[in-house]
Formats: structure tokens, sequence, C-alpha cells
């Protein structure tokens, strides 16, 4: 692989810098962000540095050459998939200019940027051990710099209110934090799966000091000095990523990276499967006595209140427009096209029974025009249904849709199966191997985040969440490859 090391700084700095699809402009009348010509940029030196080795492993591939040579990565049958589906919605939006744009950011990009991480990272060299933990390491240490900056600037707006754009969230009663994002949730969204890698990522560092280590091998004055810092910083940044999803008001977030603890506990091994179940009995116990709270709880588990309201009314809206025709349910409404399909449907606001009026209905209809407008909510037309099924089926069709719970699914099978594997190797007595069980405990939790947070909110059609996602698959796929457990 020429220039590993180049393009290896390359995608470090990419991962780093994933906010900034916000800097925007046009070549050639195109519109183009800094992110997506980072992308491009490495994915063109990548192919021109190693064109006669892509090529020559594509003839080897089409010739059926043994798998010693050519090996596969995981989901390329997926990928391919993904890209003609997405293509397709392109055509169904009528091959517009904002489903090009759409495609070529949350798709197209991407899975360029799958490619060229997982080739770089992922291959083995000659002479070179190739080591899971050592490329996770790489990865997480520059996403985890851009959280800390991004939550230290959350933080500053929380205690001034400085440089939010909003009157709104800018206000002190009001305030929700954006840090370099246009709006609160965007913050949140892009630290949830961040807290969890960071967490394993801290698990694997602890692990050397609570693990037991071969005979002579100690950890040596300056290696544990390094290393605490590190697992310094590691803290710090997680501890600060939740205040600001806390600050931004991110409920989403908050519930996503609370079932990804909650599996961190069921997985990391038998005596913390035992407090998380304790601590879950508990707290079902203390929720149920304190009915204020059991109340609260149900109302924010049965989308009751003002938000959840808003969310079931998309829902509707959004399955009027699938079940419009079968040509619309096969195909969904087309990249890009959401907003202009469901606005025939669309309900301008809706009443909310803010003061919790148990005759609420009743009043609705006998009262006056002025009691009506008193619980009358405007809602706007959003770009998406704020449901991650329903976001893939209406811009992909049912095909996308299904498609994509088949890419969750596979991860969550590749992933536990390697723990299985592992269990029954017994290499938790190993500390380098026990840092790579963590690791993929990190990578379930983080997926089991991104699903949570997506049954109320859009955790993908985001340019930098779009990538973000093809990393932690990719990430699976090299330990996966790298193991030699192999998905054919």
């Amino acid at each position: 692989m020429k220039n590993s090391k180049y393009l290896q700084s390359a995608i470090i700095f990419i991962l780093f810098a994933l906010p900034s699809y916000m800097l925007r402009f046009k070549i050639l009348g195109i519109p183009v962000t800094v992110l997506e010509l980072m992308i491009l940029a490495t994915f063109a030196v990548w192919f021109l540095g190693n064109y006669e080795e892509i090529i020559n492993n594509i003839k080897n591939r089409t010739k059926k050459i043994s798998s010693e040579k050519v090996r596969r990565y995981l989901f390329d049958v997926e990928i391919v998939l993904l890209l003609i589906i997405s293509f397709i919605s392109v055509g169904v939006s009528g091959f517009s200019n904002n489903a090009f744009g759409i495609w070529k950011a949350y798709f197209f990009e991407p899975l360029l940027f799958y490619i060229i991480l997982f080739n770089v990272f992922g291959a083995k060299k000659e002479g070179e051990e190739n080591s899971f933990s050592l490329i996770f390491s790489q990865i997480i240490w520059s996403l985890t710099i851009a959280s800390f900056l991004i939550s230290v600037f959350a933080v500053y707006q929380k205690f001034t209110g400085n440089f939010i754009a909003n009157p709104f969230w800018s206000a002190e009663t009001t305030r929700r934090v954006v840090s370099v994002f246009s709006y609160p949730n965007a913050l949140g969204l892009y630290l949830a799966p961040l807290v969890l890698l960071m967490i394993g990522k801290l698990l694997s560092a602890l692990s050397v000091y609570i693990l037991p280590r071969p005979a002579g091998e100690g950890w040596g004055e300056g290696a544990s000095r390094k290393k605490i810092i590190k697992i310094i910083l590691l803290l710090t940044t997680i501890i600060l990523s939740l205040l600001s999803i806390q600050f931004a008001h991110s409920e989403g977030a908050i519930v996503g990276i609370s079932a990804g603890l909650i599996m961190f506990g069921l997985l990391f091994g038998k005596k913390t499967r035992l407090a998380t179940l304790g601590f879950l009995a508990i707290a079902f116990i203390v929720i149920f006595a304190n009915i204020n709270l059991r109340d609260k709880i149900l109302e924010k588990a049965t989308l009751s209140d003002f938000s959840g309201e808003v969310r079931k009314q998309q829902w509707r809206e959004t399955w009027a427009v699938l079940t419009e025709s079968p040509q619309r349910f096969i195909l969904g409404a087309g990249l890009s096209n959401y907003q202009k399909a469901v606005k025939p449907y669309h309900q301008e606001g809706i009443f909310y029974n803010k003061d919790n009026d148990p005759d609420f209905r009743r009043k609705l209809v006998l009262f006056n025009n002025e009691y009506k407008m008193k619980y009358w909510q405007p809602v706007e037309i959003y770009m998406y249904p704020h449901n991650i099924f329903l976001n893939f089926w209406s811009e992909l069709g049912l095909a996308g849709a299904l498609l994509f719970v088949w890419i969750i699914a596979k991860f969550y099978y590749i992933g536990f199966r390697q723990l299985f594997q592992n269990s029954k190797l017994k290499i938790k007595n190993s500390g380098s191997n026990a840092k790579e069980s963590y690791l993929i405990i990190a990578l379930l939790c983080t997926m089991t985040a991104i699903v949570v947070h997506g049954a109320v909110d859009v955790p993908y059609f985001k340019n930098d969440l779009s990538v973000m996602f093809w990393v932690i698959i990719a990430l699976m796929g090299m330990s996966n490859l790298i193991n030699n457990k192999e998905i054919k």
C-alpha cells in the first residue's frame, strides 16, 4: 500500500474535521462542502497511488482466485446494493440537483470513505502485525480530541449564551447549546455515538491495570504516566460530552446513551451483568413507587409530551405518503423529496394538552375558538420523518429500508459471534485480547445508541453522521477480518 502513512494521517484528520461539512461553497456552480472535498481528494490519492494493485484485485475476484490472495471485506454486497438503490431513488426524485446532492453526500462519499478506511487501516502490511486495538485507538483519538473541543465550546455557550444564533435557544431561561452546529439535536446526534466509543476505549485502557499481567511484564514508569494522561483525557471528554448533551436538552441522545450503557453492563462481565440487572430492578421499583416520576417517564415513553405528539403526527403523515399508491409504498418519496411529498398530508399544527386537562378532548369540541387557540401548536414540515426506519423507507423505498435493517442485523450478528468465540477461547484472561473484546462491545453499544436514538430522530441523514455510521461498520469489519473471522 503506497503512501499509507500519509493516507492514515489524512483519514485521521477527516475524522477530526467531520463538522467541516458546514463549510459550504460552489465549484463551477456545484455545491460542495469541505468534508466532501477532503474525502474525494483522499480517495483519489489512494486510488491513483494503488491503481495497479486495485485493478489486479478486481481481476482476481472476477476470475474467482482463492480468497488467500483476494480477501473480502465486510458488507461488500450490501454496499453495492445500497449504491444502486440510492441511485434509483435519485431517479424517483426526477434526478433533481437536490437528490444528487443528498446521494453523493450521504451515500456515495461515506461509502468511498468506508473503502479507503478499510483498505488503509485494515490491510495487513508485509512484516507488520496488524492489531485491531491499535487501529481503533488511532481512529478514536481523532474523534476524542474533536469531541473535547466541541464540548468545551458547548459548555462555554451554556454559561455565556454567546455564539447561539437562535434568540430562543440563547435566552438564559430557555438556553440550548449548539456548539459548532446549527441546532441543538445535531450536537446530541454527533456526540452520543462517540461517548460509547470513548467509554469502550477507556475500559480498554483501564484493562492494563485491572487484568493480570504475564510474569515479567511491567508497565514502565514513562508508559504508565502516558497511559494515565490518556485515561484522564478520555474521562474528561466523556464527562464534558455528557454535559454538552444535557445542556443541548437532546433527550433522544440521553436515552440512546442510556441504552448503550445498559448493554455495556450486560456484556462486560458476569459481575457487571448482575449489577446492571440489580440496578434496573431498583430503578423500576423507585419509578413505580414515585407517582410523579412514574407519570413523567410514562409520558416520555408513550410520546405523550409535545415533542412526542409532534413525532406521532409526523409518522401519521409519513404513513399517508407511503400508502398513497403501490408505487410510493415500494419506491418511497425519493431522495430529498419527503417535504414535497408530505405537504398535501401535512397538518399545520396540533392541539396539545399542555395543562393535562382530563376533559381536554370534549372541551375542544364544545369550547370557543379562544380555548382552541390556547392549545394550538404550529408544526413545520421537517426534512425527514424522525424515525430511522421511516427515514430510509421514505428516502430509499421499502428495499432500502429492509437493506438497512439487514445491515444492522448483520453487524450485531458478527459482533456477538466474535464475543461468543472469544468467550469459548477464554481470551479474557489475556490482556491484549481482552482489550479487543471491550472494543467490540463498544461498537455494539454504539450501534445500539444509534438505533434507539433513531426511534425519534435522524441519526444517519446528515453528512457527518453518515460518515460516522460507516466508520463504525468498518471498524467491526476490520476486527472481523484481522481475526480471520470473515463472513461471506
